[in-house]
């Protein structure tokens, strides 16, 4: 399943040159994401995952810039899940501003307590709704 989101860019998001902050575009990945969880999920918040003591961490990131994004662009943020395993997934996304692409990246999610101390197994059907 691919998932798009969109965003568009703000005054905030950009530097006194209207070009968008390199760190930015981590915050439309993540946006993106957790939509595409909600979305695929809706009966299941993050909320309630939390009170079941399950989150989600970002374990890595590869990111490819390939074009600058500008103040006030429209963006898509198109996602997909590119692999899943018992206690991590990766998800390929690829910012657009129409046809060209802005950046792609790689992120690998693991699955934590939500105290932090100890890895947990991705329920199966978080997996399911995500594919």
């Amino acid at each position: 399943m691919e998932f798009v989101y969109k965003a568009r860019v703000y005054y905030s998001d950009t530097d006194c040159g209207g070009i968008v902050y390199h760190a930015r575009y981590l915050d439309f990945a993540e946006h993106a994401r957790t939509e595409m969880l909600r979305t695929a999920l809706p009966s299941l918040s993050q909320d309630e995952m939390r009170g079941e003591g399950l989150i989600f961490v970002v374990k890595s990131i590869k990111i490819d810039y390939k074009k600058p994004a500008h103040l006030d662009d429209e963006l898509e943020v198109h996602t997909r899940l590119l692999k899943a395993e018992h206690f991590s997934v990766v998800f390929s996304q690829q910012i657009k501003r129409g046809e060209d692409e802005i950046c792609s990246l790689e992120v690998k999610v693991a699955s934590i307590s939500s105290d932090g101390k100890r890895i947990l197994m991705i329920p199966k059907e978080v997996i399911e709704a995500l594919s």
